[in-house]
């Protein structure tokens, strides 16, 4: 049994219904699942199992069915949040890496990372130097000899690794207590580089400690990345 703190992430019962007019997909079924701090889990299932929705409730995207006992992360239950906790929550305890980059195409590497992380800074945290940060997770990811590279002249394992500095630059503002939240993070890349991104991910997980779960259809990623993994199939856990 968990000692009260232990945990990421806390599910009972979560479940996810879509209604389109007269038509119902249930896209989770009472899920249950526990995630420690600083555990590495690969949720592996195929298309249309449910494993984006899963990450998209866990991220305070969309918003699980009434009868959901709990969707606890890091002891408090996200499930009963207003709306403008939930931006909170995304802002400070989540980073989403997906497999489309989502950067700015007009701004450089560095810059990405300092528009994403220059609102959590407030006045109890003058003094820190942004750029410095975000130059650190740069190098961090290896590629400190890009800062000043556009998106257009990265290739795409570069451009995804911006993304990664991206998510990991919130830590020095907000602390540990945040969940890396991967879906098919290599699903754009080619082997090589794919390969790459998963070891980097490893490799942030060990060194930093954050909590991190990465969706992927699979098997050889979830077999070289995992500590853990869950399987999900029709919405439900196998």
């Amino acid at each position: 049994m968990q000692k009260k703190g232990q945990l990421a992430i806390d599910i009972k019962d979560l479940s996810k219904t879509y209604v389109s007019g007269e038509v119902s997909v249930v896209a989770l079924k009472e899920i249950n699942i526990q995630v420690k701090r600083g555990e590495r889990v690969v949720i592996l299932g195929p298309s249309g199992a449910g494993k984006t929705t899963l990450l998209n409730l866990i991220g305070g995207i969309t918003i699980p069915d009434n009868n959901t006992k709990y969707l606890k992360i890091f002891g408090s239950n996200i499930q009963d949040y207003s709306i403008k906790k939930l931006t909170y929550y995304r802002k400070t305890r989540i980073g989403f890496i997906f497999q489309f980059y989502n950067l700015f195409p007009t701004l450089n590497a560095i810059d990405n990372l300092i528009i994403a992380i220059e609102l959590l800074k407030d006045n109890k945290k003058k003094d820190i130097n942004l750029y410095e940060i975000a130059q650190n997770y740069l190098e961090k990811v290896g590629l400190g000899h890009r800062l000043n590279h556009f998106p257009s002249q990265l290739s795409g394992g570069e451009q995804q690794r911006v993304a990664i500095a991206r998510a990991l630059a919130r830590i020095p503002l907000i602390g540990k207590d945040f969940i890396l939240l991967c879906d098919e993070p290599t699903g754009n890349l080619d082997t090589d580089t794919g390969n790459k991104i998963i070891e980097l991910i490893g490799e942030i997980n060990e060194n930093v400690g954050i909590t991190c779960l990465i969706v992927t259809h699979d098997p050889n990623i979830a077999q070289k990345l995992a500590a853990k993994i869950i399987r999900i199939k029709d919405g439900m856990i196998e």
